[in-house]
């Protein structure tokens, strides 16, 4: 049986989403309202999901990489990135965070909307809960990311890395500290029940 799709807006693009694939709310948003691209930039969009971020991405770098670990939500970025006239400069790959990019590849501009939320396994989630389940207390995707996304990083390039209050916004910040990165809080927008969702601006030194 073909899987359910919807179209989601963003300011003038059109969004085709699976119902297997995150559909793009406040934090796909956030980030998109704070994403800053030089033209030529060389960018990757990590756990793309329905191709939001690489598709605004695209309007100026030179080139986006798209990553996601699910193949529904691979297929639908390629479907957007088409659909919104970019697919020129958009390469969409399947893998777990890094393991689909080459060790030397480095980039301009990292976005991530990490799964946060504190979870159970995620191994055990369907596609779509693994889109936001963080495992325990949130940061079991979150660190891993922390830990690699530095090395792919050109020098004067910046990670955008969007995550909750409910994964410990600190402890990201000192963690990309502790890696030479300057760290701090770009934007954050306030949602119900005690969650602020926060995105993390983390540059390397030129």
């Amino acid at each position: 049986m073909p899987s359910q799709t919807k179209i989601t807006s963003f300011a003038d693009y059109q969004l085709l989403v699976s119902e297997h694939v995150y559909d793009p709310a406040e934090d796909s948003f956030l980030l998109a309202e704070n994403l800053t691209v030089k033209r030529g930039d060389y960018v990757l969009d990590m756990g793309t999901g329905c191709g939001i971020l690489a598709v605004v991405a695209a309007e100026k770098a030179s080139k986006v990489v798209a990553v996601d670990i699910s193949p529904y939500a691979v297929r639908c970025a390629k479907e957007n990135a088409k659909a919104n006239h970019v697919a020129g400069k958009t390469s969409v790959v399947q893998g777990d965070l890094f393991t689909p990019i080459r060790t030397a590849e480095e980039f301009d501009l990292i976005l991530f909307n990490a799964p946060y939320l504190p979870s159970t396994n995620i191994q055990e989630g369907s596609w779509l809960e693994r889109a936001w389940a963080g495992g325990k207390g949130g940061r079991q995707v979150i660190d891993r990311f922390v830990c690699e996304s530095p090395k792919y990083l050109k020098k004067g390039g910046s990670i955008l890395l969007m995550q909750s209050t409910l994964s410990d916004v600190h402890e990201t910040l000192h963690r990309f500290r502790r890696r030479g990165l300057e760290a701090d809080i770009l934007a954050k927008r306030a949602l119900p029940f005690f969650e602020t969702i926060v995105l993390v601006k983390a540059k390397q030194l030129s």
